[in-house]
């Protein structure tokens, strides 16, 4: 008689150690897959795991292979861009049970119609809950949404922080932030998910090529329940909630403390050379 039917079902082994994870975001409620569990996940990271690109800015290229990245993000301290950090983000929503699928855009947030076309060098996650299919993006610098977004709408959607829509094309989502009653472009996913082949060579420019914007240019965020932090070469930047908004020239010497204080980085000694050319650079 066949009892293959008795044999005990293996359980998948979750894709990353959640309770580090949980205990790195200060995260201690369900393990479900459910919306308000990815609503609370999806505030939390932003909050404590900054996004940056440090280590790119310094001439050291990027692994995305899942050990490096928790050892850096969750065991180190650190944190990451978007590689790394909607990488990190989908394999915990999928150790908890969700179905998500890898997907790839384009940034359009900061750049101008003559910066156009941008290489097709994002990540982000499509998370299906009930049915209806969200958007997961904790990796988007000074203007994530703290909140996932609803895909195949294009009503104003309000989070924490900012107001945004999403605009589906016929190939793409299209998301929106309003600041100051305008609407501005944040990026262009596309609709078909990508394998994580495809991460590999988008992370490869993103993280090596001399053409990059990380090559070129110090970029740190995070996104705290009150305010938005964000630190462009020397030029720090805090929005509060309220749409109050204020910026700060550093120093060479203000920028590890900053680092520190208000991003939770620990300074690396080594990254002082890059730090001096930066400053060197933006005084001409």
């Amino acid at each position: 008689m066949d009892a293959s039917w008795a044999k005990p079902v293996p359980v998948p082994r979750p894709e990353v150690d959640l309770d580090a994870y949980f205990a790195r975001i200060g995260y201690d409620g369900p393990r479900e897959a459910t919306l308000e569990v990815l609503q609370t996940l999806h505030a939390l990271h932003p909050a404590v795991i900054p996004f940056e690109a440090i280590d790119v800015f310094n001439d050291t290229p990027i692994s995305i292979a899942p050990d490096r990245v928790d050892q850096k993000l969750i065991h180190g301290g650190r944190g990451g861009y978007c590689f790394e950090q909607n990488g990190l983000f989908r394999r915990v929503l999928r150790s908890l049970g969700f179905k998500v699928e890898g997907l790839a855009g384009r940034v359009l947030w900061g750049y101008s119609e003559a910066d156009m076309p941008r290489p097709r060098c994002h990540m982000a996650n499509r998370v299906i809950i009930d049915g209806e299919a969200w958007l997961a993006d904790v990796g988007l610098g000074g203007c994530v949404p703290t909140a996932p977004l609803l895909l195949d709408t294009a009503m104003p959607q309000v989070t924490p922080h900012d107001t945004y829509r999403v605009i589906r094309g016929e190939h793409s989502y299209r998301t929106e932030l309003e600041r100051d009653g305008v609407w501005k472009a944040v990026h262009e996913v596309d609709i078909a998910p990508v394998g994580d082949i495809d991460y590999e060579v988008m992370n490869w420019y993103a993280s090596d090529h001399p053409e990059s914007g990380f090559c070129k240019t110090l970029m740190v965020a995070r996104s705290a329940p009150f305010a938005r932090f964000t630190l462009l070469n020397n030029r720090l930047t805090i929005r509060l909630v309220t749409g109050e908004e204020e910026q700060h020239t550093l120093s060479i010497g203000d920028i590890p403390q900053t680092l520190k204080d208000i991003f939770g980085i620990e300074p690396d000694p080594a990254w002082q050379g890059a730090f001096a050319r930066m400053i060197r650079h933006s005084n001409g």
